[in-house]
């Protein structure tokens, strides 16, 4: 449970170093969701057609309190973007079953202030109660990582992204295996795509909700980050972790 750190940590400013430490009609989600699947929207177009949809999620979340059946109610508006079984719809979208309660509550807390920025995710975030938020972060951490098929890393990958690691200090907060701990992402089996292009938002000043990352991004190529995001995403670990 995720309550007794979260209350020591809710006063943090939204920008804090976290390291260990006229009216327009909603499209369906079935709609939306499935001519992104088929790529029957070009890439381009998938952000502005998820606007609408990011304000139809927010007046579903709108209603109701923190009770177990009211969250796996709100949790299912998630499924629009972050999938069905927990696998992503769009390959820059992170997998979020399985994730660190933890980190998935102060995300949510940043999104929310708009220390993150995201035209998807702030209107999601701002119709919720930091109790909904503490429940859905509990709530998706307790499901399954799911099954994204992807391939392990190359050896000539693998070795750069060990040269990186070893450079700037990734298992020092997400650990041995890059599975993450209480507000420390689980990285191992993420989307690559998605993996870079957080990286590199840190590394380019896009992403500010932790300036620690921003930092440590900037100490390494957009290549060295670039294997790196290649060899996170094809780790697999063992039951359990």
């Amino acid at each position: 449970m995720i309550g007794a750190f979260v209350r020591r940590r809710a006063a943090a400013p939204p920008g804090d170093v976290r390291c260990n430490g006229a009216r327009a009609r909603a499209p369906s989600l079935f709609t939306v969701k499935d001519a992104i699947v088929t790529g029957f929207l070009p890439a381009a177009a998938r952000r502005l057609t998820l606007l609408p949809l990011a304000a139809f999620a927010a007046a579903a979340l709108l209603s109701g309190t923190a009770s177990a059946q009211n969250i796996a109610d709100k949790a299912q508006v998630c499924t629009a973007c972050h999938g069905e079984k927990g696998v992503p719809i769009d390959n820059n979208t992170p997998a979020i079953w399985g994730q660190k309660a933890g980190y998935l509550y102060l995300q949510l807390r940043d999104f929310k202030s708009g220390a993150r920025k995201s035209d998807i995710m702030g209107p999601v975030a701002e119709s919720l109660a930091r109790d909904d938020m503490m429940a859905l972060a509990e709530y998706f951490e307790a499901k399954p990582w799911p099954a994204l098929g992807q391939p392990a890393a190359p050896d000539d990958v693998a070795t750069r992204a060990a040269r990186t690691n070893n450079s700037i200090g990734c298992t020092g907060c997400h650990q041995g295996q890059y599975q993450g701990d209480g507000t420390q992402p689980r990285l191992a089996g993420q989307r690559r795509e998605y993996l870079q292009r957080t990286m590199l938002d840190f590394r380019d000043g896009k992403r500010g909700n932790n300036p620690g990352m921003s930092d440590l991004m900037k100490a390494a190529s957009p290549e060295d980050l670039a294997a790196m995001a290649q060899y996170l995403a094809g780790l697999q670990l063992t039951p359990g972790q």
